[in-house]
């Protein structure tokens, strides 16, 4: 599509009226291009869905175990990737997707996501349950009656999946403190006939492999680091059409997709703040796309880089 606006923004700094060609973005992206540069920068840091397939993937394995009827035995899933690579993107997608509902007398909560603690034990983990629904809570309260309190309301709440985010965090506990959790993990399923997923890095799968029974019932979905493949191409190529740059970014090339991904070092989370940072540069300097210009120019440092800046500080 084509639209006409004024160019004073452009590395040109021709002023005058001129068409420009916005065919490679999206319809709402097109709309946008045609902002003032400080809108268009509100924009490009907000939050946005870039679907690929194994996020599509783990949407649809989320949908088929909301669906799933209640039985004694119930499918759980294990969400596993490295830190920042769209594990709790997925999770916000699938929650967003399925909201809580409120009614007169009562509130619906399909989709219940909760963090384990970062020092866990069974009655903070009892706790951070009934915070996610909302719920007052008493001080004082013993382990017997936060249990029931918490099994009472989701039943009332009508809970039918719990997402256990950050459940790596079990393995931060003594050896008994892991045991306790993996037998709540068996009990909560047991006890709600409900699906569970837990979601979380290597060591959660560790976690849940230590114990047979878990392991058998937990089915692991990976989300490996990105590499230089069709879907990455095809990832940045959605990145690029969703930026409201008026000048077209080529990123999607195997030589650039590669440049991209040992900058960002290979996650999801760290390719959209290089790519959101580049951006903003973009508008900064009228480059108006992303490219290696815009790329120098962009304040991202990888982590890598930012462990080694920090590291520069204490010495």
């Amino acid at each position: 599509m084509t639209w006409r606006f004024r160019t004073e923004l452009l590395r040109s700094g021709d002023v005058d009226d001129e068409l420009v060609d916005l065919g490679h973005l999206t319809p709402g992206a097109q709309r946008i291009a045609m902002l003032p540069a400080q809108e268009r920068i509100a924009h490009v840091r907000a939050d946005r869905w870039i679907g690929y397939g194994r996020a599509t993937e783990a949407l649809t394995r989320l949908e088929a175990l909301l669906e799933w009827p209640s039985k004694q035995r119930m499918p759980n899933l294990l969400l596993i990737g490295p830190t920042n690579n769209g594990k709790s993107m997925i999770i916000e997608k699938f929650r967003r997707t399925h909201p809580p509902i409120s009614f007169p007398d009562r509130e619906n909560i399909p989709v219940l996501v909760m963090q384990m603690p970062s020092d866990p034990t069974v009655i903070r983990f009892y706790v951070a349950l009934l915070a996610a629904m909302g719920a007052p809570l008493r001080p004082r309260q013993r382990l017997a009656e936060l249990e029931q309190v918490a099994l009472e309301l989701m039943r009332r709440v009508g809970v039918r999946l719990l997402v256990i985010d950050e459940l790596h965090n079990v393995l931060s506990g003594t050896t008994p403190v892991r045991r306790e959790f993996l037998n709540l993990l068996r009990f909560l399923g047991n006890e709600l006939r409900i699906p569970l997923v837990g979601v979380g890095t290597r060591d959660a799968y560790l976690a849940i492999r230590s114990d047979d029974q878990l392991e058998n019932r937990f089915e692991p979905f990976t989300l490996p680091r990105w590499e230089v493949d069709a879907d990455t191409r095809s990832l940045l190529a959605s990145f690029a059409a969703s930026f409201p740059l008026r000048r077209r970014s080529e990123i999607a090339g195997v030589e650039m997709a590669s440049y991209l991904l040992t900058r960002c070092e290979g996650t999801i989370g760290e390719l959209n703040q290089l790519l959101m940072d580049t951006a903003i540069a973009a508008l900064d300097s009228g480059e108006e796309c992303i490219n290696r210009t815009t790329l120098l120019l962009s304040t991202y440092a990888g982590p890598t880089e930012r462990r080694r800046l920090f590291e520069r500080e204490l010495a």
